[in-house]
């Protein structure tokens, strides 16, 4: 008799998003999908898809001219699922069908989505949907007051919708024209409600819930600020605390090193250099969105650029990256070891030796991908280091920012940059595990010590 597969968490989601690209590949190859009527060649369609599922942003065809409405409505239909999770909206599909969740189904949303087991789903699920829409639909209507008047109601409300799921799900693509943010850099609405869209899909929504469920407590039982926030779990105050660092940082290092450049920010007012700073600091966090050229950077943005987008976001959001959390767990065990401490606390709260041991398996692995996609891409010809560690850090984080090398990449260097931004995604050491061996007995015996020196 046949056995019947069970298919692991750690199985059926690196499969989910690949089924999910292929079937977006498909439609993207269709006559009906392109501009002009004509059949989209495979692996443009392919990366396409793949951009849109893994919420990257990178493109080899400009998606305003290429694409026709119903090819940039499949887009559009790709960036949200792909943002949200493929196991999300299957699993809202099947609450508004009224599916029942047999148990497997039960702790694969769990695992997917890391919520804690005591977490009632069906109602987190619901209030993170509903979240989405709300601020996806405030985004829109904002976007509306520019795009309408500039391009037309009809065109203009398209943009707006497609614009405001792109921005709150990290994909960094828009149908308004070819220069992204960079025609609307000194138009305050437009950047901060772009800005807006990205910082709160990449705070994750384990950090929404739990923020409106305690602001709500707090507001009813006239809580001050102080007492509000110690109310929050730890790790929303970890990830609250780290992205305003870091976008305060980036804003920093952007405005100190591009101060003077009069290709990018040496031009402007105080005013438009703050908010550009801000802006680029926050598209790097993985959104994609450019408001100054990238091909114009000095060297000091790409390397800070490279690093923020090596982080990313947070967990359980639209964003990319190895996840703001993942990498403080991975600087905190350095530091705890180099000041004699045997265990890493954070508000007073312990982390788990096998938390940390992920955590750096985590950022060793996605190093070590980076390094072996950049070394492909600078296989081919005329590529140099700067401009292939940009589009490798940004594709596996996730982020779509590139300095001009994405619509000139022949096949090969298309299909590396798809590989990873597919793993960029589905994140690499979800593919180790994926294809390790199922019953390892290795952790069942213990060996005897041995003398090993470090350092």
């Amino acid at each position: 008799m046949i056995k019947k597969l069970r298919m692991k968490p750690i199985h059926f989601i690196p499969l989910s998003f690949l089924g999910l690209i292929l079937i977006g590949t498909l439609f993207l190859m269709t006559p009906y999908c392109s501009a002009t009527g004509e059949v989209t060649d495979f692996v443009t369609a392919l990366f396409t898809s793949t951009t849109s599922v893994c919420v990257t942003g990178l493109v080899v065809v400009d998606t305003f001219s290429h694409w026709s409405d119903f090819g940039q409505l499949i887009i559009m239909l790709l960036i949200q699922i792909g943002g949200l999770g493929v196991v999300t909206v299957g699993a809202l599909v099947m609450f508004l069908g009224k599916v029942k969740f047999t148990l497997g189904n039960r702790v694969l949303l769990e695992d997917s989505l890391n919520v804690d087991r005591k977490r009632e789903l069906r109602s987190f699920l619901l209030t993170v949907i509903r979240g989405v829409f709300i601020i996806e639909g405030i985004g829109a209507g904002l976007y509306m007051i520019e795009f309408i008047p500039m391009l037309g109601t009809g065109k203009g409300i398209q943009a707006a919708i497609f614009q405001s799921v792109s921005a709150f799900c990290n994909a960094g693509m828009d149908i308004v024209g070819p220069n992204s943010m960079m025609d609307f850099n000194d138009n305050p609405l437009l950047m901060w409600v772009t800005m807006a869209l990205i910082v709160l899909g990449g705070i994750g929504f384990v950090v929404w819930v739990d923020i409106w469920d305690v602001v709500k407590e707090g507001i009813k039982k006239k809580f001050g600020i102080k007492t509000i926030f110690r109310r929050f779990s730890e790790h929303t105050k970890i990830v609250v605390i780290i992205t305003f660092a870091l976008i305060a940082m980036g804003t920093f290092i952007v405005m100190l090193a591009e101060y003077n450049n009069p290709k990018t920010l040496g031009n402007m007012d105080f005013g438009d250099k703050l908010l550009n700073s801000m802006f680029q600091s926050i598209t790097f966090r993985t959104a994609g969105f450019a408001s100054i050229s990238q091909s114009d950077l000095s060297d000091i943005t790409i390397l800070c650029g490279c690093v923020l987008m090596f982080i990313g976001g947070s967990p359980v959001g639209t964003a990319g990256g190895v996840k703001t959390v993942t990498a403080f767990l991975f600087l905190m065990n350095a530091v705890s070891y180099v000041i004699g401490r045997k265990e890493v606390t954070i508000f007073k709260r312990r982390v788990t030796g096998e938390r940390m041991r992920k955590a750096s398996a985590i950022v060793f692995i996605n190093l070590l991908i980076a390094m072996i996609m950049t070394l492909l891409l600078m296989s081919g010809d005329g590529i140099d280091l700067s401009a292939g560690l940009y589009e490798v850090f940004s594709a596996l984080g996730t982020v779509g920012l590139s300095k001009g090398l994405t619509p000139n990449l022949d096949d090969f260097g298309r299909i590396v940059i798809t590989l990873t931004m597919y793993l960029g995604r589905v994140g690499p050491i979800s593919m180790a595990i994926f294809f390790a061996p199922g019953n390892d007995t290795s952790n069942k015996i213990k060996h005897s010590e041995g003398n090993f020196y470090v350092g």
